[in-house]
């Protein structure tokens, strides 16, 4: 189905805004990685330009780059099936293992749940009855990120190259943790972190901080640091997630109040000490912009 005129504007609009913090030698590099057209001179905002070398793209394209600087439509998902093992409202996270190291994974899936991410492992996830490969389909066709658990072995896997091929093909961003496997191909010019020695939580905390500082994926996970905030369950978690959020380099216009509703809502949030004058601080400085 072809993009509706506002989907078009909303692409558009995105993909410039996003553009817009890099220089002009990376935002050239990128258009022209699409085939799309650049400038050798322009004497307008960086922004505008963005928006006319864009404006003739096919729809797919429009799609393509957009999903490369991390925004995603709806109707950019390979399916328009919403998948029921994805929780509401977090980061989406394929974790790509080996079967004989599910439980490590299910672990680190456990682990990133503090963290606002809803990671799909296929031993885990997938229900008995469930057609095993459209299942494993349908999750890399919805997620938001990879992560490839490189344990002894894990090239050997039939599956495992495929799946990170499939990730990458979509252009979402691919990390690794090495378990004794040595990052390869592809994979080997991407983030890579140790596991060994170390636990699911720890682990888990890398991974969360690589994707909230990620510039394809600081967007989506901005929402997600904004209701961490919201939900806080203890003094402790209202103050390192104020933390996340004076972090943050993109600012949504809605997160302002829904931080300040947060102190007035949640006495986690309003009780902990010193984090109301922050959240006021913080909105405060996102106004100005």
């Amino acid at each position: 189905m072809p993009l509706s005129p506002s989907q078009r504007v909303t692409l558009m609009k995105e993909i410039a805004n996003r553009l817009s913090d890099e220089s002009w030698a990376l935002i050239d590099l990128t258009l022209q990685q699409f085939n799309l057209p650049i400038r050798e001179t322009w004497s307008g905002e960086v922004a505008a330009y963005v928006m006319k070398m864009v404006e003739r793209a096919s729809d797919k394209k429009l799609i393509d780059v957009a999903q490369h600087l991390g925004f995603e439509l709806n109707v950019s998902r390979t399916s328009n099936i919403e998948p029921e093992f994805w929780r509401d409202g977090m980061f989406r996270l394929f974790i790509s293992h080996l079967a004989s190291r599910r439980k490590v994974a299910a672990a680190i899936q456990e682990a990133l749940w503090e963290f606002g991410i809803s990671s799909f492992v296929a031993h885990n996830d997938i229900e008995p009855t469930s057609e095993w490969e459209s299942q494993i389909e349908l999750a890399l066709s919805t997620c938001d990120a990879l992560v490839a658990l490189l344990h002894d072995k894990f090239h050997e896997s039939k599956w495992t190259d495929q799946e990170i091929g499939f990730a990458m093909g979509r252009g979402v961003p691919v990390c690794s943790v090495r378990f004794g496997e040595t990052p390869y191909g592809f994979i080997g010019r991407f983030q890579a972190f140790s596991g060994n020695q170390k636990r699911a939580e720890e682990l888990a905390e890398e991974i969360f901080d690589a994707y909230r500082k990620n510039k394809q994926t600081q967007h989506r996970m901005s929402g997600v640091l904004v209701s961490l905030f919201e939900h806080s369950h203890s003094f402790a978690q209202a103050k390192t997630r104020i933390g996340y959020l004076e972090e943050l380099n993109v600012w949504e216009p809605t997160f302002a109040d829904r931080i300040l509703a947060a102190v007035d809502d949640n006495s986690q949030v309003r009780d902990s000490w010193g984090v109301s004058d922050r959240v006021k601080q913080l909105a405060a400085k996102w106004s100005k912009r």
